[in-house]
């Protein structure tokens, strides 16, 4: 009690009667997999009457988040790049989707609470979010494999996961490089249906190719680098057979049977990041 009591008092401090920009965060779900992108949205809407310029001032950034964990103690960020000012027109809202995981270590498993904030040079003050919560969590490996670098400089190690939420089973991707501690990418692959595991296959330059399926009669296809980002990503339909992972003569890997069925809007596969930091991030003890 004593310690949310500062807080709340912040809280009213913080964004007073008549505020003049609004600040607003959401996520899109509550749990994610360690070193999983953590997506926060954020919306400001300016409230002032005229245009605003939000800019930092005197090596005060003009916008931040404060994560603190379950036990109260407070995430430090990474180091920050500077950032561009912001011009919002009078009665607009400016959208921002950021990656907290380049930005802040929240690959611990455990509870993160999170305010977003913006501060607002020509009144000097701090506008904040209503806090939100998210929880980190592990997955349940299914498969792993080592291989070289074509470089012959080092290794990769490409991991398959699962996770059951509350409606379905979702496939997971991590790539790391275990010698040097370093995690390049962990992202979901979509749905997986339960009666049949995932097909892998690397191709010459150690790709990694998935099929899996994400619903009756429906396959996913992607294609993960040494590097960690998604490649290629598609779906196919069990119309002329079952699809299922060939590879040629010359060390490449295609897919037989099946149908390509044709893209759709973009996936939540894809890696995004914000603009400050996309440098991987260490992995935890014991991971």
């Amino acid at each position: 009690m004593k310690r949310l009591l500062p807080f709340a008092m912040l809280c009213l401090l913080a964004a007073p009667a008549g505020a003049q920009v609004q600040v607003r965060l959401n996520f899109q779900r509550l749990q994610y997999i360690a070193h999983e992108p953590v997506m926060a949205t954020v919306t400001i809407t300016n409230l002032a009457g005229r245009e605003v310029e939000l800019h930092d001032d005197n090596g005060q950034p003009w916008h931040g988040f404060e994560i603190t964990r379950d036990d109260g103690r407070l995430v430090a960020p990474f180091a920050r790049l500077p950032e561009p000012p912001l011009r919002i027109a009078a009665g607009t809202a400016v959208t921002r989707k950021i990656d907290l995981e380049k930005l802040f270590p929240v690959a611990d498993l455990g509870v993160y609470h999170v305010r977003a904030n913006v501060y607002f040079a020509d009144l000097n003050k701090f506008f904040y979010a209503q806090a939100k919560v998210f929880e980190v969590t592990t997955a349940r490996p299914i498969w792993q494999q080592t291989v070289g670098l074509p470089s012959g400089d080092g290794e990769r190690t490409y991991s398959l996961m699962t996770n059951r939420f509350a409606d379905h089973t979702a496939l997971y991707v991590r790539v790391e490089d275990k010698a040097n501690g370093l995690v390049y990418s962990t992202f979901s692959l979509g749905r997986l249906l339960s009666y049949d595991a995932p097909h892998e296959e690397f191709d010459r330059d150690n790709q990694l190719h998935v099929l899996h399926p994400t619903s009756p009669r429906l396959w996913s296809y992607a294609v993960v680098g040494l590097d960690g980002k998604l490649l290629q990503h598609s779906r196919y339909a069990e119309v002329r057979g079952t699809p299922h992972l060939r590879r040629t003569a010359d060390g490449a890997v295609q897919v037989a049977g099946g149908q390509l069925q044709p893209p759709t809007a973009p996936a939540a596969v894809a890696n995004s990041v914000p603009k400050l930091s996309d440098r991987p991030t260490n992995l935890p003890p014991g991971e």
